[in-house]
């Protein structure tokens, strides 16, 4: 029997075995139909051997087997499947006119359209060292899995590639005498396919294509579970030998939990991916982990009064097969996990104003800062995979503003136009100015339907906003756009490499978000860090409150600790808490996030800490990382942190591996103070909340003033003891209270004022007593 695991409590699983094969690359070829609200098709996964089985030799072969986890196991729930002989099959709509990348001589307008080249990854998954095997039931075949949710899978099969013309390129050996050679043909073209340089995108798009439209040579045998798909081909007993491309028949469930098909704002039909806990695997059969690291290029059909928008490099044009019936064909050349992959369709109207042209002024305070940085940085070497990368491109680098187009229901249109249209070149160029090269060529930006549970998503290439950010002027809507575009470079480009670390992505692009916003609204320096500090002492607030209404477990940032990272044997591991319906809508991993970064802004300085992000993005985009990477790298280049005791182990152990809010330094806390002074009234419960919370009258003479002024601003006569205690004890810096007291015209103050005066006149400095008894005679 499968472990059944409760959806309100417990850890997600992965089941796919990325250990011992890895997809390479996703070709996708679906019918959405909005009656059945089903969405089917076929989905071709061509493979390559993965980390635990590249060497080959026989004790290879045996460790890549599918092996049972002791820690913790999972079978599947249905027996497998015999070939299906009699399933029809559904002919590709496709057709080899409807290929839209460019091969054999064609001309290619991507870089005109701004369609190609860009560099992401996405918030990676997490890993567990108490993993999740499938078990094989004693037999010898290898099983592949793969993660699978809500779908009814209808057919697996192996995919001829040798049956492509043209195909004989990828081949060594031009004869072939068994069964077991024509394996071993099939499985090299898939090798030397998937291995292509990355300047030659173009032709390797070409050619995944024609394979994926080969016919098939022997169905598969296969089983579905709760959680995964698993496949097997009879006598076939090590990874490398298995089919290095399947074909998989299926179809979605209207109750799919990766997909929500509803209506938009004006009453038509849609459907779009939400990024939920269990992201794309109720989409399609897939790898689910982040080192998964794939490409895909997908082929849609639907009526023609839908419009596709999907995670692709190309702003897609779709093309008519036949009255009532449009294809839209998108791509990406940049390896991402699947859990990226985001499509929408709706009857969504594209929002264009005539004769628009974006006044986009750059804050000459950062481009200076990071200009000649970028050009060195140019001509440096990436620590990714080879794919076709905007950051060796200096044009690219130089683009203040990609490509971009906005859709929206047609009622919401107009409000776009006002709005978004305005602000979109506005962000991307302050973007551009903290972080330089955009990591992506284009972006979409969708208003989705009113059930989006979120202001915001980002994905590769398209960032989905609630209507909610378009009432009430632009501070909303700018503020959150700000924050989706951050994460095409903290989230997208730089990706986690443990799902659980999500500060990575969420704190970065809290933290980025008010740098971005004051570069877009060019506010002066003093402006732009008082609508900051506003900013902050509102999501200290909220985390406080966070904190103090949720269980110490959900508040960790690195939950995994010592483990994070870490994966099984077979590459299968679990999400802590993925399935925890409470967590989805907590801001922990936003707020404590943002706090931690601000906490090392402040020590360091602005412009040395953008200056030091610019440098981390440069090395590290295009890849996973862990919460360390970012932390040494930060270290070691600015190394004066080290005098201000700080190490990655203290900063882990305060602000990663720990529930609650990290204590808060002197500066912080003044800063904290003064803006609740900026408040018109605060209530006793919050004067009383924060002396407990901080211990003030413990705190360093800084913060008492500050607390003081509290004290006195709202008549907290049960403190006035420590008002009198700071004007005694703390004379050099209590002379402007003795004015606070004076001002309010209350008889108390005011008698407390004469009352310290009186006492300390005899010891205290002559010019400090003269300027205190002006203020009270």
């Amino acid at each position: 029997m499968e472990t059944k695991l409760d959806p309100a409590k417990d850890d997600l699983p992965l089941m796919a075995n990325t250990r011992h094969m890895l997809v390479k690359h996703y070709v996708l070829d679906l019918d959405v139909d909005f009656k059945s609200q089903v969405i089917e098709g076929t989905i071709v996964l061509f493979f390559e051997p993965g980390s635990r089985c590249k060497k080959g030799g026989s004790a290879g072969e045996g460790a890549c087997l599918s092996q049972s986890d002791e820690t913790f196991k999972i079978r599947a729930s249905e027996p497998c499947h015999s070939p299906v002989t009699n399933l029809s099959a559904r002919s590709s709509k496709t057709g080899y006119n409807d290929f839209s990348v460019c091969a054999k001589g064609e001309k290619d307008t991507s870089d005109k359209n701004g369609n190609h080249s860009n560099g992401e990854q996405a918030s990676g998954i997490s890993s567990s060292k108490n993993c999740c095997d499938i078990e094989t039931h004693g037999s010898e075949d290898f099983l592949l899995v793969l993660d699978c949710c809500d779908l009814s899978v209808l057919k697996v099969e192996e995919v001829d590639v040798a049956a492509v013309p043209g195909i004989e390129k990828f081949t060594r050996s031009a004869k072939l005498t068994d069964a077991e050679e024509l394996r071993n043909l099939r499985n090299q073209i898939v090798h030397e396919l998937v291995t292509l340089p990355a300047d030659h995108w173009r032709e390797q798009l070409y050619y995944y294509t024609y394979c994926s439209q080969a016919p098939g040579c022997g169905e598969l045998l296969f089983s579905t579970g709760t959680w995964s798909l698993e496949i097997r081909k009879a006598e076939v007993q090590a990874p490398r030998d298995f089919p290095h491309a399947i074909r998989i028949w299926y179809k979605t469930k209207p109750e799919g939990r990766s997909v929500t098909w509803t209506t938009d704002q004006s009453g038509r039909p849609c459907v779009y991916t939400m990024g939920s806990p269990i992201n794309n695997r109720a989409l399609f059969p897939c790898q689910e982990p982040p080192v998964a690291m794939s490409t895909w290029q997908t082929t849609v059909r639907t009526a023609s009064s839908f419009v596709v928008l999907m995670s692709g490099e190309n702003s897609a044009e779709p093309a008519q097969l036949q009255e009532g019936l449009l294809s839209w064909y998108y791509y990406v050349t940049m390896p991402m996990p699947a859990s990226t992959f985001t499509i929408a369709v709706g009857c969504w109207t594209e929002v264009k104003q005539e004769s628009h042209t974006a006044d986009v002024q750059i804050n000459n305070e950062f481009s200076s800062l990071f200009s000649r940085a970028d050009l060195r940085l140019i001509k440096g070497s990436c620590g990714h995979v080879a794919y076709p990368c905007r950051f060796q491109n200096p044009a690219a680098s130089s683009q203040l503003v990609i490509p971009h187009r906005v859709f929206a229901p047609w009622c919401l249109k107009d409000r776009c136009a006002e709005i978004l249209l305005e602000l979109i070149p506005q962000c991307l160029s302050a973007a551009h100015a903290i972080l330089g090269t955009h990591p992506f060529s284009r972006i979409d930006v969708l208003i989705v339907p009113s059930n989006f549970s979120s202001l915001g998503m980002a994905s590769p290439h398209i960032i989905f906003l609630s209507q909610s950010v378009l009432t009430g002027g632009s501070h909303l809507c700018g503020t959150r756009l700000c924050h989706e575009i951050a994460h095409a470079w903290f989230g997208l480009a730089i990706g986690a490499r443990d799902w659980t670390e999500e500060w990575i992505s969420e704190g970065f692009a809290t933290y980025l978000e008010d740098v971005f916003w004051a570069v877009a609204q060019q506010l002066p320096h003093d402006e732009a860090r008082e609508q900051q500090e506003l900013k902050a002492l509102l999501r200290w607030r909220r985390l406080r409150d966070e904190v103090q209404n949720s269980k110490e477990e959900l508040q960790v940032l690195r939950p995994n600790k010592e483990n994070t990272g870490e994966v099984s044997e077979s590459g299968t591991c679990i999400i802590k808490h993925g399935l925890n319906a409470e967590k989805i809508f907590m801001q922990v991993h936003y707020l404590k996030g943002y706090f931690l970064l601000q906490s090392l802004a402040k020590k360091i300085g602005e412009a040395t800490y953008f200056e030091f992000l610019r440098k981390f993005v440069q090395k590290f985009h295009g890849q996973l990382i862990l919460s360390q990477d970012f932390l040494y790298m930060l270290l070691e280049d600015i190394p004066e942190q080290k005098g201000y005791g700080l190490s990655v182990e203290n900063i882990i152990g305060a602000w990663l591996d720990t529930s609650g809010i990290p204590k808060l330094l002197p500066d912080q806390l003044v800063l904290l103070l003064e803006s609740l002074l900026e408040e018109k009234m605060l209530c006793l419960r919050i004067l009383q909340c924060l002396e407990k919370t901080y211990h003030l009258d413990e705190q360093d003479a800084e913060v008492r003033h500050r607390w003081c002024e509290l004290v006195v601003k709202h008549k907290y006569t049960t403190r006035y003891a420590e008002v009198e205690k700071f004007l005694k004890e703390d004379q050099a810096m209590g002379v402007y209270l003795y004015g606070e007291l004076m001002v309010n015209e209350d008889a108390k103050q005011q008698e407390l004022a004469y009352k310290c005066f009186a006492a300390t006149q005899k010891q205290m400095d002559v010019s400090s007593a003269k300027v205190v008894a002006e203020m009270l005679f």
